[in-house]
């Protein structure tokens, strides 16, 4: 059986090597140690891991800007999928955003993670249609 506990700046070795070794997620410079540190710094509490033991085999990370919630890498592990550990993430972090008056959420997922975008579909998140998400990176590195 796994537990889901609230993420620390202490699991993000663990959490860094399941993000490497998930298809369908993209590790960028913005998930640095010091850049995670800071994002679990200002959003205190709304980030999750799953654990068997001391093993993290999931995380879902998430933040808000008073408004709308945004969650990022919901991702767990291959050998664990199907026993719940995604849906229980996700509820801990949706529970955790609506005590502090969160009620719509996003999330963005890569057009080429099919997986992860049917595990949104199945969920009962709905694919936008009528707006389309925008970048600028103000650095000379692409991969910011």
């Amino acid at each position: 059986m796994f537990s889901i506990r609230t993420m620390q700046i202490g699991d993000y070795d663990s959490v860094a090597a399941l993000m490497q070794e998930t298809p369908g997620i993209s590790l960028r410079d913005a998930d640095s140690r010091e850049s995670t540190a800071r994002y679990l710094e200002r959003n205190p509490g709304l980030s999750f891991v799953a654990c068997i033991e001391q093993n993290i085999i999931g995380c879902i990370m998430s933040g808000h800007d008073g408004r709308r919630g945004y969650l990022q890498h919901l991702l767990v592990h291959p050998q664990q999928r199907k026993k719940g550990v995604a849906h229980a993430l996700l509820e801990s972090c949706l529970a955790a955003l609506e005590q502090i008056g969160i009620h719509k959420s996003h999330i963005d997922v890569l057009k080429t993670n099919e997986a992860g975008a049917a595990f949104w579909q199945h969920q009962g998140w709905h694919k936008r249609t009528d707006i389309e998400r925008y970048s600028f990176i103000r650095s000379a590195d692409a991969n910011a």
